[in-house]
């Protein structure tokens, strides 16, 4: 994915890039109603569009509020998921 990335028992939370945007895990359910906000879009990877992220512009988590509410986002969904293995 190139960029920094964070992870939570197992499970990738966010991916932060040099280029700006923030990548966020929001689940397939959510997503849709996501990216209706505003400096959100969905996440591609060439042709491919990823089911369970997001891509917010900078402009979206220019405060620390509204940062803490993407990462929250996040964690939210994390809590619906099962604990990996290494």
């Amino acid at each position: 994915m190139g960029g920094l990335k964070f992870m939570l028992n197992g499970n990738m939370l966010c991916s932060v890039s040099g280029r700006g945007g923030l990548l966020i895990r929001v689940g397939e359910k959510d997503r849709e109603a996501v990216l209706k906000e505003p400096h959100v879009r969905p996440m591609k990877l060439g042709a491919r569009t990823l089911a369970a992220f997001v891509l917010v512009d900078p402009a979206g988590y220019r405060t620390d509020a509204a940062l803490r509410k993407w990462l929250q986002r996040g964690l939210d969904f994390l809590a619906t998921l099962p604990m990996k293995a290494d």
